[in-house]
């Protein structure tokens, strides 16, 4: 007798998904549409919401022009306290030139001296001219500071006061 083998029968292919149906096998549906009813608002409310937006509006231009022209007040500060500390720098350079040709015009004397009291004589006199040169110098860039200072802080004090006033 011959043993037959059971042969496996093939497989079924697997139908894909259709659009309307989701990968679980859960139908889908369409979702109902609703007309939304147009609605007239009311007068008092559109006046209110226009009143409104014409406020903003006219309060966004103030802060647009205060906010402009605190803007070129602070450029034109910068611009006066850069230039200012430019020149005291300038001043300082001078100071520290002026005082160092003095210093080598004493060395050059004390060379040349011929006794201890005229190196005395001369180192003397030295300290005091530069002791008055150097309260002259302090007091010349401390006059300067001031002034720039001044200059720089004095209208932005005035310019904000004023900007933000109009703005409010």
């Amino acid at each position: 007798m011959a043993e037959s083998t059971p042969t496996p029968a093939p497989k079924a292919k697997a139908k894909p998904a259709a659009a309307s149906e989701s990968p679980f096998n859960v139908p889908k549906f369409d979702m109902p549409k609703f007309e939304i009813p147009k609605i007239e608002m009311p007068t008092a409310f559109r006046e209110f919401a226009e009143k409104g937006i014409a406020q903003a509006k006219d309060s966004y231009e103030k802060m647009k022009n205060a906010a402009e022209q605190a803007t070129d007040l602070l450029e034109d500060t910068y611009s006066n306290a850069s230039k200012g500390a430019s020149d005291y720098g300038l001043k300082l350079i001078e100071a520290a030139r002026a005082n160092s040709n003095a210093a080598f015009d004493l060395y050059g004397e004390l060379l040349t001296a011929k006794s201890y009291a005229e190196v005395v004589e001369k180192t003397t006199a030295y300290m005091r001219a530069q002791y008055d040169a150097v309260t002259a110098q302090a007091k010349d860039l401390a006059e300067h500071a001031q002034r720039v200072a001044t200059k720089t802080a004095e209208p932005i004090k005035e310019s904000f006061s004023t900007v933000f006033s109009k703005a409010a």
